[in-house]
Parts: C-alpha cells; structure tokens; sequence
C-alpha cells in the first residue's frame, strides 16, 4: 500500500497543465466505440477509470491502439457491439458501470458488469429504473440494488422520464439508451448536471433539442467517428487552485484547463471566499477550454454552498472542504448527501481528516459545517481509498504546519496519474 510523505510548500510559482479531462475521455471512448468509422482521441486520460472504459469496449469487439499515453484511435461498431466473452470488469469506476450499461441494454446480448468492493457498495437503482422502462432486463446483484449487474439487452422503446436527483451520470446512461431506442425519449432532472454528454453528441453526428430543462431525442441514430481534443480536467486543476489560494503569495497559471460551466462552481466558491483567480475561455467548442490565472494574497473568508450549485461542485467538495479550513469563520456545506455515496462516504472521512489536521468540523446528514482560520498541524491519515480525499488531503498537507502522511494512495491513479510527482515538483520549485 502506498502512501505520500507531505512537507510544508514555502512558495508557489508555477506554470503547468493537468492531465485530461476523465469525463470527456470516458464518452469519447464511448461514443466512439459505437460510431461508424475512425475516433482519434488526444489527450485522453490514462488513469485507471478511464482505462477500465477502454478495455470494456476492447471486449466489446472495438479494434484500440494506444498510440501515444494520452492518444488514442479506435475503430467504431456502428452501432453493433459484439458480446463480451467473459464479465467485464469496471473496476473502481461507477462512470464506467452506469453509462456501459445503457449502452450495452440495447444490444441483443447479455453483458455482466462488476467492479472492486468500493464500486460494488454504489447504488445502481437510479440507471436500473430508466432502463428497465426502455425494456432492458436488469439485475442488480447486490444487497439494494448494488453491483455486480447482469444487463440482457432488448430492442429498447423510447420513455419519458424525469430524474429524481441531478446527476450526469443518469442523464449520460439514458441519452445512450435512447441512441438505440424507437421514437422520442423525454429526458429531465431538476436541475442541470454536468453536460459533457450533450456537448459531445453533435460531435458524432447525434441530434437532440433542449427545451427548458428537458432533452428530447428521437431514434435510433448513427454516430460518424470524428477526432476529439480533450482538455485538461478541471476536478484534477482544482486542487492546485485552492493551494495557490490559501498559499499567501503564490502565483499559478493553468493552461488548456477544461472550463465547462456545468464544472466550475469552484471558482465561484472561492471567487465569494475572497480568492485571487481570473480565467479566460479561450477555445469555446465543443468544451470549453481556458486558462485560469491565481494570486494567493487575501486572506480567505468562510461561504455557504448548497441547492442548485451542488451538481456542479460535486467532486470539488473535498477539496473545497481544504479550502473552508483555510477560511475565518464558518463554511456551512450543504444538501451534498450524494457524498455518501461515492467511493467512500466524502462527508464523514472528510470531517474525520480535517479534525486531524486540527480544524473544528461539525458533521450533518447533508453536508459539514468547518471552522477555519486556525493554523493547520500535520497529521497522519486514511484516504479509505478514495482518490479525490487523498489528494485533498495532501494539498491540506503542504499548506500544514510540520510532517504530513497520507496512507493508501494507489488510488490517486484513478484519476490523476503523475499526481505525486508534480507535489515533488512544486516543493523542489519552493524551497
């Protein structure tokens, strides 16, 4: 099991990219897998998740070559996937599982989808409903409807369906459905997700209208493939930007850094807590993609998120967390529940961690209350193997007072493959 020994950063001066965007490479696979033709993918993300995405379509009969770490080219199905020979594993990702399976609920075979144990306590009702209505059969294996999840596809038939709860990976799971369903499929949520998947489909050639918070697709149809520049993530430029924040003095520019709207509530947040950031769109389509300039100087000041700011900030929550221990007064986070079940519970080894580093937390059923502007002491402590609390944990750690060390933390590779050696970078650059 690995672990990440973390020293205090005296400056920050810096430069640099982040690797690609997870969420765009997962759907670039995706959709090139079943397109018509040739997909070129450049910088694609060569973490685990995205990978597990990228051998699930190998077994699903796609021809891959990994021409570069970060490039791609695949030959697409059009349409006509291939049975898999054996269950496919999705690994530590849930995007992978929820997406393939409306895909794979189209096709006239039966797929099984598992994936490790912290994938296996994910609840998969929320995909298992809309699909079922399409006509897919699935079973959910797991104690309340959780993984693994045998999937017989079927010719599926259009649905009208209004979400529960605000989340692009449902959205993501039912527009693929509806790739391959006969007549007009009514998709809604309460409030908007994360819209890489709408942004993406016109770019194979896909058609569908908005209409308020509705999107209505008519099918089957046909994707072309097509060459797809993947921009840097913004959840992974997240955690640098609230270290040049909360580091007094330090400068940092971020280059070719993914700035979909549906993804930047952070910079919002900390735009309220008093931080220094500017940022500039700079290629608009299909995503976003930008630079985001930060000043650490002012000190920063305790906000409130919650409601419809939530979906947009659903993964920077841990790290945002970081940040409200850097801020005077009191940060209330709220209605972010969904934490709970993510690859561990965020909201109750977030509170427990920051206490550790010496930061008064108060843990709610829907979010935390965090009470900042007290210095941070260095600590020992769990990642319980979630990717997103290691790294927050370590950026916590270099703006802390003496030795940090952050256990199990093989799985930042998820996510952000070459993590630790930027940190050894940054304090090489600041001592």
């Amino acid at each position: 099991m690995s672990q990440l020994e973390i020293r205090p950063l005296r400056k920050l001066s810096a430069e640099f990219t982040v690797p690609g965007d997870k969420s765009i490479s997962h759907r670039g696979i995706m959709l090139g897998g079943i397109a018509h033709g040739t997909t070129r993918i450049r910088g694609f993300l060569p973490g685990e998740d995205c990978l597990s995405t990228l051998h699930a379509f190998q077994a699903l009969g796609c021809r891959v070559d990994r021409v570069a770490p970060d490039e791609v080219v695949m030959e697409g199905r059009n349409g006509h996937l291939l049975a898999p020979a054996e269950p496919i594993d999705c690994g530590n990702s849930g995007t992978t599982m929820r997406l393939l399976a409306g895909m794979v609920a189209g096709q006239p075979f039966t797929t099984r989808l598992f994936g490790d144990a912290s994938l296996s306590r994910r609840p998969m009702a929320r995909i298992a409903e809309p699909l079922r209505l399409f006509g897919a059969e699935i079973e959910c294996e797991g104690t309340g409807d959780r993984p693994p999840l045998t999937i017989r596809g079927q010719q599926l038939k259009a649905i009208t369906f209004k979400s529960k709860v605000a989340s692009a990976q449902v959205k993501s799971c039912v527009l693929l459905a509806a790739l391959q369903a006969q007549g007009k499929t009514d998709f809604s949520e309460p409030s908007l997700s994360r819209d890489h998947t709408e942004r993406l489909l016109p770019a194979f050639g896909a058609t569908f209208r908005k209409e308020k918070n509705h999107l209505i697709m008519h099918g089957p149809q046909r994707l072309e493939g097509t060459d797809l520049e993947v921009p840097g993530d913004f959840s992974s430029g997240a955690f640098w930007i609230v270290l040049a924040a909360g580091l007094p003095g330090s400068k940092l520019t971020l280059r070719r850094l993914g700035l979909n709207p549906t993804r930047t509530a952070l910079l919002s947040a900390l735009l309220r807590m008093g931080a220094g950031i500017v940022e500039k769109v700079e290629e608009p389509l299909p995503e976003p993609i930008g630079t985001v300039y930060v000043e650490g100087g002012s000190e920063l000041r305790a906000t409130t998120v919650g409601g419809r700011e939530i979906p947009a900030l659903i993964d920077e929550i841990p790290i945002l967390a970081a940040a409200a221990a850097l801020a005077k007064g009191i940060t209330e986070i709220r209605e972010a529940e969904e934490l709970r079940h993510k690859e561990s519970d965020r909201l109750a080894v977030m509170a427990k961690n920051l206490r550790l580093f010496g930061v008064p937390v108060e843990e709610r059923p829907d979010g935390l209350a965090i009470e900042g502007g007290r210095s941070l002491v260095g600590a020992e402590v769990e990642s319980h193997g979630d990717h997103r609390i290691a790294m927050s944990c370590a950026i916590l750690g270099l703006l802390a007072k003496g030795k940090t060390l952050v256990k199990d933390t093989d799985c930042i590779e998820t996510s952000y493959p070459g993590f630790a050696k930027q940190i050894a970078l940054l304090q090489e650059l600041g001592r």
